[in-house]
């Protein structure tokens, strides 16, 4: 029965052969394996702490809440700290899910919180026969898994923006300003954890201790090479939508300095209108035809004059 915590635990050997890792307790020391935690469990924080032999430092590492990317080269072997868009149903690709490593030359041991799709990836092809052989191997392979499953995120992050720059040429554009603002929260939080990331993977490339073989750094530079090329993308899109943003806000502009231009006119044309009521309104004697009964009518038509006056002088002097 496996251990409680223990999500995922594989001996890795060249001949592919398939030998998953039940009992903590009865690890073989002379073979590579794997060992995936969820570190929520206090079997797990028990193992890690009086079992795994490995130093305070890591083992507080690889039980820490919060961690950033990072690579550190510690008693001969590595701690790592990487972090993979969060694709599970119902969640925001910003919420970033984070696993913690520890590789030496015979070992990985990872742990995490919430499911992380690249390392369940790497299980399944375990079990079919046709995953990595080495704690080295393995690594890579993770690495390039977690950078690799960004592209989609990057490309629907780019979907969205050139929805929006389509949309922007309809006059209703105040709706997209909810829609801009929350492209970029979505940018800025994924820029946020690949910058460090970045660093952290060419901290593992270059180190001059590793044990990775020539063709494992191949693979780290080729990861290396995508995750900067998602954050050239994210730039890129975060700088188009700040116009977007911008051009959002002045049609916005555009649109009230209209809408106040056309009440200006009204109030302009009315203005007039409503002095003279006003002044004839008055409850005092001596109101100019007060008497006859067709004064009223020819308030009016002259009131009308007055309109047409109004908007023949606006006209002529391009006012509208």
């Amino acid at each position: 029965m496996k251990d409680a915590g223990l999500i995922y635990g594989y001996y890795l050997n060249e001949n592919h052969e398939i030998k998953p890792i039940d009992n903590l307790n009865r690890l073989d020391p002379d073979k590579s394996y794997w060992l995936h935690f969820d570190y929520t469990f206090a079997q797990t924080q028990d193992w890690i702490e009086n079992h795994s032999q490995l130093n305070p430092v890591v083992i507080t590492a690889l039980l820490n809440e919060e961690t950033r990317p990072r690579a550190t080269f510690i008693d001969n072997g590595f701690l790592i700290s990487l972090r993979g868009v969060n694709l599970s149903p119902d969640s925001d690709p910003e919420d970033m899910v984070s696993i913690r490593i520890w590789i030496d030359q015979n070992r990985i041991i990872s742990t995490r919180r919430r499911t992380l799709l690249s390392a369940q990836k790497i299980a399944l092809d375990i079990e079919s026969g046709n995953g990595p052989t080495s704690a080295c191997e393995l690594l890579t392979q993770l690495s390039s898994e977690l950078i690799s499953r960004m592209s989609h995120t990057i490309n629907d992050i780019e979907e969205k923006l050139a929805n929006i720059e389509e949309k922007i040429l309809d006059k209703n554009v105040y709706i997209l300003r909810n829609d801009i603002v929350d492209l970029r929260r979505q940018i800025i939080a994924l820029r946020r954890y690949l910058a460090p990331q970045r660093e952290a993977m060419m901290q593992l490339q270059n180190e001059k201790h590793a044990f990775f073989s020539n063709d494992q750094r191949f693979e780290l530079r080729e990861a290396l090479d995508n995750l900067m090329r998602y954050i050239e993308d994210l730039d890129s899109v975060r700088d188009r939508a700040i116009v977007v943003q911008e051009e959002i806000a002045n049609k916005l502009n555009e649109q009230l300095n209209s809408r106040m231009y056309v009440l200006s006119i009204i109030t302009a044309i009315f203005l007039p209108l409503g002095f003279l009521t006003g002044l004839l309104g008055v409850n005092v004697g001596g109101i100019p035809g007060s008497d006859n009964t067709h004064a009223f009518a020819l308030f009016i038509g002259f009131l009308l004059l007055i309109i047409i006056a109004q908007v023949v002088i606006l006209k002529r002097n391009k006012w509208y």
